[in-house]
């Protein structure tokens, strides 16, 4: 039976976690290494200044005092035998959406597998008056899973899923909107006179075609988007070798080339 891997940046006690546990169990032996509480908007972040206690809470299920990046680097070098098959982080409580995919734990979990060289899902459910549809999440990760053991990914790819809720009209391979973020600062003060500030979420501005997982997922469509590690903007990259960008600061710096020290 081929092992698969969960985790996700809302917590060993999310019900989303769990949901997706039990219906993967169905095609695989699932192990869980999750964050032992809600771990959002961590990115890729690593602890690095303090050690990191793991609880085996029951056969196959660890509990990490880190970030989802922990988790999956734990995991996959102290706690398995061997390397999973697949890695799935979800189903998180909200979307990932646009610009979230720079910010979010549970993409950022799923990236970090694809680093290993294992083909890696990112789900996340859309909520509707404050409910979360996880068995239909659930059920797109379980056909979406059987389709990554059959068939792979690249190297360097992994699939973030946005699930709408109800009514969902059908599936959609999309690219990246953009979700532009505003954040509120709320600035107190302590009683001891200090300032200090809670950082909010603010009310981001969604923008995207019906090509896009924000226009899919506004229109009730399950968004599969593949996303992969280089950044490199090379449509402007090939512009600036066609200008004369490297010249200009060739001149304005050939002082330092050649310095011996």
């Amino acid at each position: 039976m081929k092992k698969i891997l969960i985790t996700n940046d809302d917590g060993f006690h999310s019900e989303g976690l769990n949901v997706l546990k039990e219906t993967l169990e169905k095609i695989g032996e699932v192990i869980v290494v999750a964050p032992d509480k809600e771990r959002s908007a961590v990115s890729f972040s690593l602890t690095l200044h303090r050690p990191l206690r793991v609880t085996e809470l029951k056969k196959n299920f660890f509990i990490v005092d880190g970030t989802p990046a922990d988790c999956i680097n734990i995991a996959l070098k102290n706690l398995m035998d061997e390397m999973p098959s697949l890695v799935v982080s979800g189903i998180n409580l909200g979307p990932n959406l646009g610009d979230d995919t720079l910010f979010s734990g549970t993409v950022s979990a799923a990236i970090q597998a694809v680093l290993f060289g294992i083909p890696s899902i990112a789900i996340s459910a859309i909520s509707k008056d404050g409910k979360f549809y996880l068995e239909e999440s659930a059920k797109v990760a379980f056909s979406l899973s059987k389709w990554v053991l059959k068939n792979g990914l690249p190297d360097g790819i992994v699939l973030s899923v946005n699930v709408p809720p109800p009514p969902i009209l059908g599936l959609k391979l999309t690219s990246l909107g953009r979700k532009r973020y505003s954040p509120d600062i709320i600035e107190r003060v302590d009683p001891r006179g200090r300032k200090y500030f809670w950082i909010g979420n603010g009310n981001p501005v969604l923008e995207g075609s019906e090509e896009t997982d924000v226009g899919a997922t506004k229109n009730q469509y399950i968004s599969i988007t593949p996303i992969h590690l280089d950044l490199t903007a090379k449509a402007y990259l090939e512009k600036l070798k066609k200008s004369e960008f490297l010249q200009f600061l060739t001149e304005g710096t050939k002082e330092i080339f050649n310095k011996e020290f």
